[in-house]
């Protein structure tokens, strides 16, 4: 569970198609709001689509570093944000908002429910990937809009995930962002009771 952690180091070596399959598997037992299963998932393997992707994240990247100002700006600025450039596979997750499947139990009340049931099954193929082994990274410093319109996805699709999976280039419990000084994990959780 501890090394369920974001990883953005990958090596480079392609990940074998039934290990992949194994991991992809998971979304087919993930639980979702009303049977609705929503989630959709585009693989990114074209060198195009990738160029794309990757560029959005340099351009947003550049423009999350302009709401940062002194020794903040610094070591933003150094950090590893994004495995897109060597992690051999990738997919941009998206929620289904129009899905007819589950007949909206559940999601008519609380629709973001379905949105919750795609980062659930997301987890759970993280899990099943580090299971195998794998790494999985989440790039969430992107604009959507932008991604949606490159990838040409309908618009009912809202994007959750843009996920880099490969072999991780090392094995450690700590997330990189607490080994780098950005924020340190809380030391105990807090329940509020009523």
């Amino acid at each position: 569970m501890r090394w369920r952690r974001d990883v953005r180091r990958f090596r480079t070596d392609p990940v074998d198609a039934a290990i992949l399959d194994r991991c992809l598997a998971s979304f087919a037992c993930a639980p979702s709001v009303g049977l609705s299963e929503p989630w959709r998932l585009v693989q990114l393997t074209s060198p195009e689509a990738r160029a794309k992707a990757l560029a959005n994240y340099k351009d947003t990247n550049a423009e999350a570093l302009k709401g940062y100002s002194g020794d903040q700006a610094a070591r933003y600025a150094t950090l590893k944000l994004s495995g897109m450039q060597e992690a051999p596979v990738q997919f941009a997750i998206y929620c289904d908002e129009a899905t007819d499947k589950g007949a909206g139990l559940g999601a008519a009340t609380m629709p973001e429910a379905r949105r919750y049931s795609v980062v659930g099954a997301i987890m759970q193929f993280w899990l099943t990937a580090r299971a195998e082994g794998l790494g999985v990274g989440w790039v969430s410093v992107l604009d959507p809009a932008r991604l949606n319109r490159d990838l040409a996805v309908p618009p009912a699709w809202h994007l959750v995930a843009y996920l880099c999976v490969g072999w991780p280039e090392t094995n450690s419990e700590m997330p990189e962002l607490e080994a780098l000084g950005w924020e340190q994990r809380a030391a105990t959780l807090t329940i509020e009771t009523r």
